[in-house]
């Protein structure tokens, strides 16, 4: 997926982006990531490996606990997910790992089987990795991954958005010392509002101290791993100052020692009872993992492959699901982390994973005294960068007098999709505000596609036919048209669902002018179907009983091919090289006597 030609200059990463697809098609499968690793890289890698691990042990334990399942099941689900993934993944920053979303997606499935009943509701949890990571790599394999294309930037945008947001204000009442609130973003921001005056005086200092920190660390001292000092200090205070006696909440016990491996205990009918939800879960999943992913790939030059993340996610869900553990999916908040440590590479995830290891043998005494407040700024201060409000003020913008003269609203239906994605994540939770993202991008490309741009022509003073309508919107010279000719260009590809379209536009602009000519320039229409050849064929039947003549400029080749096999000799318009051609042709011919 990388773009053509040769790239010499390097981004400001270090990555070169490389030699266009055929240095992509040269790219190993498995630790394809790590292709071209520089020694130089190393000693970021370990630094980032070393804090996300920092935040991925904490972050990890209170997922699994969002889940409803004991807190050591995510550094169950961490391990393989952070191997599997470097295996078979694209992106070099890329972190997976347990989630809020898709945990309570997850929570939310396994409810509805498995209610009241411990046991079988931790077994439903591994079951809803495992199937999800069989959807992952099915269609991963089938190369699903286009569409991912059907999800547009402004949507995509919109949800990274509304994601970060969610994730900050369920880290708040941590952050704070206050109860959590249930529902929407709106509904647990008024239950914090709420519940300030109950707010613990120690968890506050030592939580927005902490935030405060981060960013001031961030801003003048960037290569300062700033959440692995702010877990160290959080983990010293409470030893130091018993703050968790004074109410400052901790992370509190955690089992020690390696999962058991293998299938949890259920029947295969509750593997297929789960396909419909776990395709939700994995639909969620895939969006966040593709926007973080896409993200820093976009930083640091290189391309994400949607179908080797499909694959990646895949096997980390079957790798933690194998392991005891739950649903992962790629981490906004945890790439952010390891990205703003400096990370070049899978190094940094496969070094989290050894740590992760270590800290289930020997380790995890030590988190049971971090902070909770201190787990949130760490969160907060990662995902606050992804709130990116200048892109979409940059969508709204893009509406200028120019673009609503030409286009009126479909200027700024950009802004509107990512706006509205942003909102129903907001307020009616992921996957809904996802499904209402996917939707409208749909709904986009079949409105552009339905509705092309019918541009009338006038030959400007270089002898370049041009839009007139545009023209006379940059005030620039209005060009001239040739007396008794009328010449249009449709700016999109012609078929079935435009084809009426189109020829309504023409029909009604030869009823406005009546010329004797009528040229359709098709520079401008990279393909046609079979509807959109007969649609030609009638036209030229329309145009004729207005007393014209309608023929065709630009010999495209897939226009011409497409023609010759669909329409007759006799009813087809005439292909000309150009239009200048075309009006030469056409007034030789109406100038010969009859």
């Amino acid at each position: 997926m990388s773009g053509p030609g040769n790239t010499t200059a390097r981004p400001s990463g270090g990555i070169s982006p490389g030699r266009g697809a055929a240095r992509s098609a040269r790219t190993p499968f498995l630790f394809g990531s790590l292709r071209g690793y520089q020694k130089a890289w190393l000693q970021g890698d370990l630094v980032a490996g070393l804090t996300v691990w920092a935040v991925l042990v904490p972050e990890s334990l209170a997922y699994a606990t969002i889940a409803g399942v004991s807190p050591v099941v995510g550094l169950y689900a961490a391990v393989p997910s952070l191997i599997l993934y470097a295996v078979f993944g694209s992106s070099r920053h890329l972190v997976v790992g347990p989630m809020s979303a898709t945990a309570a997606l997850s929570a939310g499935v396994v409810a509805v089987f498995a209610p009241g009943d411990a046991a079988f509701f931790a077994a439903l949890t591994t079951g809803v990795a495992l199937v999800t990571g069989v959807l992952c790599l099915v269609a991963g394999i089938a190369r699903l991954g286009f569409v991912a294309a059907f999800i547009s930037e402004p949507v995509l945008k919109g949800f990274i958005v509304g994601m970060a947001l969610v994730i900050i204000i369920g880290q708040v009442p941590a952050l704070l010392g206050v109860e959590k609130g249930e529902g929407n973003f709106f509904e647990k921001l008024w239950t914090i509002l709420t519940e300030l005056g109950t707010a613990n005086g120690a968890t506050v200092v030592l939580g927005l101290g902490t935030l405060a920190a981060l960013i001031a660390l961030r801003r003048w001292a960037p290569r300062v791993p700033g959440s692995l000092v702010a877990v160290l200090i959080g983990i010293v205070a409470i030893l130091a100052f018993s703050l968790d006696d004074d109410g400052v909440e901790i992370v509190g016990p955690i089992d020690a020692g390696l999962p058991a491996l293998g299938l949890p205990d259920m029947d295969w009918g509750n593997y297929t009872a789960l396909v419909g939800p776990c395709a939700g879960v994995m639909l969620v999943g895939f969006a966040e993992a593709l926007g973080a992913a896409k993200t820093y790939a976009a930083r640091e030059g290189y391309d994400i492959d949607p179908n080797r993340e499909l694959i990646g996610m895949g096997a980390a869900n079957l790798g933690s699901g194998l392991a005891s553990g739950m649903v992962v999916n790629g981490s906004l908040s945890k790439t952010a982390v390891n990205g703003g440590a400096g990370a070049k590479s899978q190094v940094s995830g496969l070094t989290a994973a050894v740590l992760v290891v270590l800290t289930l043998l020997f380790l995890t005494p030590v988190f049971e005294s971090l902070p909770e407040a201190t787990l949130a700024a760490v969160v907060i201060a990662a995902v606050i960068e992804l709130v990116d409000v200048r892109a979409l003020r940059r969508l709204y913008g893009l509406r200028t007098p120019t673009m609503r003269r030409l286009y009126g609203n479909a200027a700024r239906d950009d802004f509107y999709a990512g706006a509205a994605t942003m909102v129903g994540v907001l307020v009616l939770d992921t996957l809904p505000g996802l499904v209402i993202g996917v939707l409208l991008s749909l709904l986009l490309l079949l409105a552009r596609a339905s509705r092309p741009h019918l541009a009338t022509l006038v030959r400007s003073s270089h002898g370049l036919w041009v839009d007139a309508e545009r023209r006379a919107v940059l005030d620039k010279d209005g060009g001239t048209s040739v007396p008794g000719v009328l010449v249009v260009r449709p700016e999109s590809g012609l078929f079935f669902a435009n084809a009426d379209a189109v020829r309504t536009q023409v029909r009604d602009l030869v009823a406005a002018s009546s010329p004797r000519l009528v040229v359709l320039d098709t520079e401008t229409v990279p393909f046609i179907d079979v509807d959109a050849a007969e649609m030609l064929a009638t036209l030229r039947t329309d145009v004729a009983r207005e007393g014209a003549t309608f023929v065709l400029a630009r010999n495209v080749g897939q226009v011409r091919d497409e023609l010759r096999a669909a329409v007759g000799p006799d009813e087809r318009p005439r292909i000309y090289r150009d239009v200048d051609a075309a009006i030469a042709a056409e007034s030789s011919e109406a100038d010969e006597p009859r």
